[in-house]
């Protein structure tokens, strides 16, 4: 409530007449009635059922055409109409009533489909290629043989695809620009045969021969370190005194490995140790501080309060052993996240020994117990050490822990890779170039977890290395492209006028924003390379979904074809609305429930 005073202009006599208004009551606004979570979901919940609804509308239309098209073309008696059997005739009628042969191709397909939701599931097999077994069984031992290949494959081409990306695009126009662009044309043009093919040859035959006898020939001990320099020298950039120290060190390093592999035993017994495992420990802690916060200087970090009481004391001037302490003990305070990451490290390679005690019986699950216990470990220390962000010294911290962990898990399985390449079936020839794994090792290393590993990633390691070159590729360019139109924007200019780094405009600004194109692909490349990547499959005779389509079309089984797509399709469907949910993360602009 409140009064207006008005001052009129003065009477007759001089005086000013003064108006007082009456009252006026200002009526706040009654505050929001506040929502519950049900009430705020219903947008978003709204959004998702009409995509899940026309999504199973073109998933259903789908599976109509690729039935009538699978019902049309397949001769499901051929091999009974070339037969000499006389028995034919009979044959013939009881393959017509066993896969309804007499019913209309549209029949059989509502036949099918309400089969789906009666309890008999997708079906049985009827053919020599599988015999009589459940289609959804069928898929449920082949879908993990294909995570198994396409799971690691994704992941490597992601990462090495986008870091190499962002490198190209800050590095347009150069040398190392022009290499990638050349390399990533070259291995998307490749057939997947041809890389596997190749990879077969000289990652499987080649090496398995130099395993033999591990030596370099002189003019590989000059070539590789060389090509090693170069390329390394046109990653890291910078001037030509930058540039020619980094070509050094990177060929000494390599010539040092290779000189290594040489002259010692290493590669019988590649195991790392508590010094390997310390340094990559170190190493990482480095690596991820620098990317995520940085490294400050102590020149630059502000005085302690102790060493400013002495400044004070001293007239303004600072003593040798107060700027000792004062500048450790702010370096200390700037760098708080590299602190937690290193005191991660040093715990992770001090606690190296007593680790391998509790893998004398692990499993997966106490594997994946350790790596949740790795990160809170590392999330706790990060917390101790604090700082300006808690937040950023927990994340540093946790990811050390997790990546450390990562190679002491590999060191791990490489103990036994003496013990392995002297098993009768190996026979010092360990990269395998055919199946999932290798005859009869279950039974002779007592179906030990360790060995079981070591032998799953040799037969993995080539398929994998197929997909991962001709993926990578394509996510390389995508990178490249997207990070130039981002690099190039108003607000990336804004930023750097601002006067802030050339790591935070790059990583906290411009990777955010070039994520977006990149969000599109990754979900749908990932649900598409579950469906089997079929070439690569046949060639390595790996026993996942893509060598499942192939025998269910050259058996003629329709509802092993069927479940295959169904279950492809299902995940690109789901593939859809996660990358809706990926663009509203990344921008806030978007919005899937508006």
């Amino acid at each position: 409530m409140s009064s207006t005073v008005t001052v009129e202009p003065s009477d007759s006599l001089g005086n000013p007449t003064v108006v007082v208004d009456e009252p006026v009551v200002v009526e706040e606004p009654l505050p929001a009635p506040k929502r519950s979570w049900f009430q705020a979901s219903v947008p978003t919940l709204l959004f998702i059922g009409r995509r899940l609804l026309s999504s199973l509308i073109v998933l259903l239309g789908a599976t109509f055409i690729l039935y009538m098209m699978l019902a049309l073309s397949l001769d499901f008696l051929e091999d009974l109409r070339a037969s000499t059997d006389p028995n034919a005739p009979q044959l013939i009628e009881q393959r017509i009533a066993l896969l309804n042969l007499d019913t209309p191709p549209i029949g059989r397909y509502f036949m099918w489909l309400a089969g789906l939701f009666t309890g008999n599931g997708m079906g049985t097999t009827w053919g020599q290629a599988f015999g009589q077994q459940s289609v959804w069984g069928l898929l449920m031992t082949r879908i993990p043989q294909t995570l198994s290949l396409v799971l690691a494959a994704s992941v490597l081409s992601i990462l090495l695809g986008i870091m190499v990306g962002i490198v190209s695009a800050l590095r347009q126009y150069t040398r190392f620009d022009y290499s990638v662009t050349f390399l990533s044309f070259v291995l998307f043009s490749l057939p997947s045969f041809w890389v596997a093919v190749l990879l077969k040859t000289w990652g499987a035959i080649g090496f398995n021969d130099f395993f033999q006898n591990p030596h370099f020939p002189w003019w590989a001990m000059l070539l590789v370190p060389l090509v090693l320099g170069v390329i390394w020298s046109a990653i890291i950039g910078g001037h030509r005194r930058t540039r020619w120290i980094s070509f050094i060190i990177s060929a000494l390093v390599t010539l040092a490995f290779m000189f290594v592999l040489t002259h010692t035993v290493w590669l019988q017994n590649p195991v790392l140790g508590i010094p390997g495992v310390l340094i990559l420990g170190l190493g990482i802690a480095f690596a991820l501080t620098a990317a995520v916060v940085g490294l400050q200087p102590a020149s630059k970090a502000v005085l302690t309060d102790d060493a400013a009481a002495a400044m004070a004391e001293n007239g303004g001037v600072l003593a040798d052993a107060d700027t000792t302490k004062a500048g450790f003990g702010a370096w200390l305070s700037a760098n708080r996240a590299l602190a937690a990451g290193l005191t991660t490290a040093l715990l992770g390679a001090a606690l190296y020994i007593p680790l391998q005690f509790v893998f004398v019986q692990a499993n997966w699950g106490l594997i994946v117990l350790l790596a949740i216990i790795a990160l809170v470990v590392g999330a706790l220390i990060g917390w101790l050490w604090g700082g300006y962000d808690r937040r950023v010294s927990m994340r540093v911290a946790a990811l050390t822990a997790l990546l450390q962990g990562l190679f002491i898990f590999i060191d791990r399985v490489l103990q036994t890779w003496w013990h392995y390449n002297r098993a009768p079936q190996i026979n010092f020839r360990p990269i395998a170039t055919i199946g999932s794994n290798t005859p009869g090792i279950e039974n002779f290393f007592n179906n030990n977890f360790w060995f079981m590993n070591l032998d799953r990633f040799t037969h993995v390691l080539l398929p994998t290395l197929t997909l991962l070159l001709i993926s990578f590729a394509g996510y390389t360019r995508y990178t490249r492209g997207s990070m130039l139109e981002v690099m190039n924007q108003d607000y990336i200019r804004t930023a750097r006028a601002k006067g802030l780094p050339e790591r935070v405009v790059t990583l906290r600004h411009a990777f955010r924003n070039a994520l977006i194109p990149l969000a599109t692909i990754i979900p749908l490349d990932l649900a598409g390379l579950l469906g089997g990547a079929i070439i690569t499959e046949q060639i390595f005779g790996w026993p996942g979904m893509g060598q499942l389509f192939i025998q269910a079309l050259n058996g003629r089984e329709v509802e092993v074809i069927m479940g295959h797509f169904l279950v492809t399709g299902t995940l690109l469907v789901i593939g859809t609305i996660v990358v809706d949910f990926i663009y509203a993360a990344l921008d806030p602009r978007i919005r899937v429930d508006a």
